[in-house]
């Protein structure tokens, strides 16, 4: 059962076969055996099961939907009312939020909400600052492909649980590529949506106009059962984008011929290890048998999305940040003579080396005389990112590449180069920066086993386009149905 598909799952479920408080505690029980991996940050068995058990009543009297009482995990950056809100740092230990962010309600057990069950929340690093998911204060998430390896981050921990066959799906969020990395890293599908195309309220803040919800599975059609739920409108979001509803299947069954991807040379030139670029260059091989056409093209902006990237999060972030004060709610510092001692301990306390890095280097972009040299400049290089991806689309239907240059690192191989952490993001920043939707795709493994990624970039609001290209590579390939070996029975 914990092999089994959101649509295997929910058919098991309506014909009742099985309970949704018995399938939960199946999979609480498999979360009970891989603690090593330590994936999760917050996990309530009282809850879920509840939770469960009124799935069980929906279902019975015909008011459940798909997905009613199929389990899910949830990373910890949404803000939920039953389990902890950390977003991974000691500044929120032990904070349990007084409401739900809309990701939560919209797949939650409310009367809008998709019915499923909440197993706990996954680890992260912290604020979602990071590329390994060795940054957060609860300590680092392994990958289940390899324990000596890291999950990718920030998402690494929904990542690692979904690969673990811990829970069905997750919720990841993608500010640089914190979906699409740890899903490549671990060998699952994760979706990063257009920007704006998910709720982001009640997502604890990392850089506002980046970040941006999306779903972590096993499939592509796993995701857009997920994302059918996600995506949609929200008045409380400023950034939300108002649509017409659309059922993410729909393009499941659309074939390739005659698709057009766009192979950036920038994305296939050195620093590509030579085990990525054969996984790669496999998967567009199997396109191009299906009536594909490559093409090839050029994205001349991509290097200079990393110091564009790297000068806008960390401002963004600079802002966010500065609600957490030890005034309001959070962690405060036991010993201080004054109010500004009072901030200054708090923060230097609470706060990780990689959140106070990036706090302070967006203080300094943001400060006086800087502001115009680092932040504008910043956000024009980001305008003529965008600009390069609008004229490659006049050229191609989709672009194809690989989600990073390597396979997963050693845990603590970058730990004390923080820069080396931020080239692993070379190939998923320039995505983020123009607000495109983008997923990764499993399509080989690499140096010790570790797996690799396709990554999918799409034009605006094309992700069932996108969902239905992967879905015919899954239909015909098995790299998203392999399954570590060291894992629970």
């Amino acid at each position: 059962m914990h092999n089994a598909s959101l649509t295997e799952l929910s058919a098991a479920l309506a014909s009742r076969s099985i309970s949704s408080v018995e399938m939960t505690r199946l999979f609480l029980d498999r979360i009970d055996a891989a603690k090593d991996l330590n994936t999760f940050i917050s996990l309530d068995p009282e809850v879920s099961l509840s939770q469960a058990k009124s799935a069980d009543e929906r279902i019975q009297n015909g008011t459940g939907g798909a997905l009613t009482g199929v389990p899910i995990a949830h990373k910890d950056i949404f803000a939920t009312r039953q389990f902890l809100s950390t977003a991974g740092s000691r500044m929120l230990a032990g904070y349990k939020s007084p409401f739900d962010a809309a990701v939560v309600e919209r797949l939650g057990a409310g009367p809008d909400g998709a019915g499923m069950v909440t197993l706990g929340k996954a680890n992260c690093d912290e604020f979602a600052m990071g590329s390994s998911n060795e940054n957060s204060y609860f300590g680092p998430v392994k990958n289940p492909w390899d324990r000596s390896a890291i999950p990718g981050g920030t998402s690494g921990g929904s990542a690692a649980l979904v690969a673990a066959r811990l829970a069905p799906v997750a919720t990841g969020t993608d500010t640089g590529g914190s979906i699409r990395q740890p899903a490549s890293m671990c060998g699952v599908t994760g979706l990063k949506p257009t920007y704006g195309r998910v709720s982001r309220w009640g997502m604890i803040a990392f850089a506002s106009s980046l970040d941006q919800a999306g779903p972590i599975a096993r499939s592509a059609e796993d995701c857009a059962l997920l994302l059918n739920h996600m995506a949609g409108f929200d008045p409380r979001d400023s950034t939300s984008v108002e649509r017409q509803p659309e059922d993410f299947t729909d393009e499941l069954l659309t074939g390739l011929a005659g698709l057009r991807i766009g192979l950036p040379r920038e994305y296939f030139g050195e620093g590509v290890t030579p085990d990525v670029a054969q996984a790669v260059q496999g998967a567009l091989r199997h396109y191009e048998s299906q009536g594909a056409r490559l093409v090839d093209l050029s994205l001349p902006r991509t290097e200079l999305s990393i110091p564009a990237y790297y000068v806008i999060a960390p401002a963004e972030a600079s802002s966010n940040l500065a609600r957490f004060d030890g005034v309001r709610y959070g962690y405060r510092a036991a010993h201080y003579r004054d109010l500004a001692e009072m901030y200054a301990k708090t923060r230097a306390e609470a706060f990780g080396w990689e959140v106070k890095r990036r706090i302070l280097v967006g203080t300094y972009v943001l400060s006086h005389g800087y502001y115009d040299a680092y932040y504008i400049q910043a956000q024009k290089i980001r305008r003529l990112i965008a600009q390069d991806f609008q004229a490659a689309f006049q050229h191609c239907d989709v672009i194809m590449a690989p989600v990073a240059p390597t396979v997963a690192w050693d845990l603590g191989e970058k730990t004390d180069d923080p820069v080396a952490n931020y080239l692993a993001d070379i190939f998923t920043l320039s995505v983020s920066l123009a607000g495109l939707p983008a997923m990764s795709v499993p399509c080989g493994f690499g140096t010790k086993g570790r797996p690799v990624g396709l990554q999918i970039i799409g034009n605006y609001f094309s992700e069932s386009r996108m969902l239905g290209i992967a879905h015919q590579f899954q239909t015909q390939t098995d790299w998203h149905t392999r399954v570590p070996t060291d894992l629970p029975p």
